[in-house]
């Protein structure tokens, strides 16, 4: 069983936390801090238990130094947020200099360390990398729920250099809401999915079929099942070799106690460009020359209802093309009427990372939701029922 922070005793200790800072920033500027505020609870934690805090993170995928890609602004950031406690930041994760920082540190302070990727040795689990990465700390804190599917020197191999370890507040909540969702009362469970491809949701529409009483499907994955449900869909994205697998996940819905539900209006147009003119057509009319590119306004109320008929939706994909604003429609009334849903019917809202995380934030509702996750991979893989490569690290080096 993997120890929680709040277990241990970090007290006057050194503490190594895995953090997921992995966040958008242009031109040094941090467009979102969704995750950098999601990772506050442990930090104050550690923070209120008179401990010294050492952050490790990715940032995106550089080839080697990439100043563009320095977690620096973030160093700003958190000298920002917590302007009582002193703000170390060494510009390589490994130098004699960092551990110099990390060792001459006080109590309640707070030392970031630069891009773990900036090493080639972080991506291919590294045992000397993260024998190197583990002097920072007396203990090691696995609160980086984003890469929780991966096994990288920071969250893998290091684990045999500590005998004290744990997870943070944020990845528990993570576990909490997406390995431990009561499955057994399908009847009161909605899978609403979208996205551009069924391939990446195949594995979770099956893991919820007879444990979910709906699976609604949106976005252009909805396109091959609407094939191979014999429509016409035009220019419409659609997966051909996958049109036989949606028939028959169709047709195994059907001797099943869960209903997959499909839009029945569309928003379409003749080119993929924010500046295209749109028209709504019902499934049975997109023509030969048209793609479509979001949900209908029947579709979405349809959708809606349901939801509200449940007691709780877990929410994975987008609903249209939603990088453009003229095709974002159905995704952001889906977005409002979960969130409504949530805060009048005491609805339980699970959003599963990635571009649906970044949909509702970008609408600021983020906090009416009862769980909007860090991780988009990570949560894909859970919420499909197989087990995270952070679980067989954890086995592995116990």
């Amino acid at each position: 069983m993997i120890t929680r922070i709040d277990s241990l005793d970090i007290s006057n200790k050194k503490v190594l936390v895995r953090v997921d800072f992995n966040v958008p920033i242009s031109d040094g500027i941090i467009l979102s801090d969704f995750r950098l505020r999601a990772a506050f609870d442990t930090i104050n934690f550690c923070l209120k238990n008179s401990a010294k805090i050492i952050l490790m993170s990715h940032l995106g995928r550089p080839k080697g130094v990439d100043l563009k890609l320095s977690l620096y602004p973030i160093f700003n950031y958190l000298s920002d947020k917590f302007p009582n406690n002193k703000i170390l930041f060494s510009d390589d994760c490994i130098s004699d200099e960092s551990f110099k920082k990390t060792d001459s540190m006080n109590n309640g302070d707070i030392h970031l360390l630069e891009n773990l990727r900036y090493y080639d040795e972080e991506l291919f689990n590294s045992d000397s990398f993260s024998q190197k990465l583990s002097k920072h700390g007396d203990i090691y804190i696995n609160d980086a729920f984003g890469t929780s599917h991966r096994m990288h020197a920071s969250n893998s191999a290091i684990l045999k250099y500590f005998t004290s370890k744990g997870i943070g507040f944020l990845m528990d909540r993570e576990l909490q809401y997406l390995s431990k969702i009561n499955l057994d009362n399908t009847a009161n469970l909605v899978l609403l999915l979208g996205g551009a491809k069924i391939s990446t949701k195949l594995a979770m529409i099956r893991y919820f079929i007879n444990k979910a009483n709906y699976i609604l499907v949106g976005g252009a994955m909805s396109f091959t099942f609407l094939k191979a449900s014999g429509y016409k869909v035009g220019k419409s994205l659609i997966e051909e070799d996958m049109i036989k697998e949606a028939a028959f996940v169709l047709n195994e819905s059907k001797a099943s106690n869960t209903k997959i539900i499909l839009p029945v209006d569309i928003i379409c147009a003749e080119t993929f460009s924010n500046d295209a003119r749109s028209k709504c057509r019902r499934i049975s009319e997109i023509e030969e020359n048209e793609l479509g590119l979001d949900i209908g306004s029947d579709t979405s109320k349809n959708f809606i209802n349901i939801i509200k008929e449940n007691d709780t939706v877990i929410w994975n994909g987008p609903m249209g093309a939603f990088e453009m604003d003229s095709f974002k429609i159905g995704t952001d009334i889906l977005a409002k009427g979960i969130s409504a849903s949530t805060k009048d019917n005491e609805l339980i809202s699970i959003v599963g990372g990635g571009d649906t995380a970044s949909a509702v934030i970008n609408l600021g509702i983020d906090s009416s939701f009862t769980h909007v996750s860090t991780g988009g991979g990570a949560s894909l893989e859970l919420l499909s029922g197989l087990k995270l490569k952070l679980f067989e690290s954890w086995e592995k080096y116990e």
